[in-house]
């Protein structure tokens, strides 16, 4: 049994596919099939159905993927020692972040990171919670960007920053006087959403559901993206809640509608979140060093009380 093999045996796994699990691994499909095959004649058991179209796991070749993952997460460790002990930070880095971070706080560290470390080749993901929680328990992303808490046994969570929630209340609304919110000031049924998917939809549902336990999802207007909710408010479709770091960048008239809550202010955490494995830590800490530091410019707001983004 090798590494190598183990390896093949984890493509397969997540290809479902022999051709495709050798073309991620840059070897033929046959030399990938002689290597299962040899590993399957050791074992004296078969991993894969391969009479089911896409290939299936058998029983017993579940348990044996499971395991040859923690056994090739163990072996890369080896290299992880290495490179700590030399000091180097560089190779390939998978990152996935959430929608509702990617687009304003990617722009702020990137090109400083880049700059920084140009050994490190990043490859960045815009995914939902839920993906990047999948990818990392399976081994496909070294790190993420992430609301949490998430209450994850797999996975760890170093806070970055708390970021406030900021109300955006066009001009015909009924809260619009207000200087400051309290959040018992919130209807749900009067809140422009993201679409099902967005973890800062589930924390604002959840902020509305410390008012009203019994609240339901009456409201009809969902969308996708953080910019299209603003212009809903602005036509008349009712208000919304967005990430402190989104107003940043809105016009100077936008920026009129915006009211912040009475302390302590609705927040959500944000955090690098990573497998208890812990590998790449060094990159790891590059990154929340770079983040962090960059980010204590941008937000001072310390009095917060953390929205969970998991749905309740």
């Amino acid at each position: 049994m090798t590494i190598t093999q183990l390896k093949y045996a984890l493509a397969i796994a997540e290809h479902q596919n022999f051709t495709k699990a050798a073309e991620k691994c840059f070897v033929t499909q046959p030399t990938l099939s002689t290597q299962i095959q040899k590993l399957e004649d050791e074992l004296d058991v078969l991993i894969f159905d391969r009479s089911k179209k896409p290939i299936a796991l058998t029983d017993v070749g579940r348990k044996i993927v499971y395991q040859a993952r923690n056994i090739v997460n163990e072996a890369d460790r080896i290299q992880d020692i290495v490179d700590q002990q030399k000091g180097f930070i560089g190779g390939e880095f998978r990152l996935g972040i959430i929608p509702t971070v990617m687009p304003t706080l990617l722009p702020m560290f990137l090109k400083n990171f880049i700059k920084k470390y140009p050994k490190v080749k990043l490859k960045i993901e815009e995914l939902t919670t839920e993906e990047i929680m999948t990818r990392i328990s399976d081994g496909h992303l070294d790190a993420a960007i992430a609301a949490t808490p998430l209450e994850s046994d797999n996975i760890k969570e170093r806070v970055l920053y708390y970021e406030p929630f900021v109300a955006y209340i066009p001009d015909h609304h009924h809260l619009k006087d207000k200087e400051k919110l309290k959040v018992e000031d919130l209807d749900l049924n009067d809140i422009l959403l993201l679409e099902d998917g967005h973890c800062f939809r589930d924390g604002v549902m959840n902020l509305c559901r410390t008012i009203d336990e019994t609240a339901e999802d009456h409201f009809q207007l969902e969308s996708g993206s953080i910019e299209t909710l603003i212009k809903l408010a602005d036509e008349g479709m009712g208000m919304t809640l967005l990430p402190h770091l989104h107003t940043l960048d809105i016009s100077d008239k936008m920026k009129q509608n915006l009211r912040q809550f009475e302390e302590p202010s609705p927040a959500r955490e944000v955090s690098i979140i990573y497998h208890k494995s812990e590998l790449k830590m060094q990159i790891i800490d590059a990154l929340f060093n770079e983040i962090s530091g960059i980010i204590r410019g941008a937000i001072a707001f310390s009095n917060v009380k953390i929205i969970s983004p998991i749905s309740r």
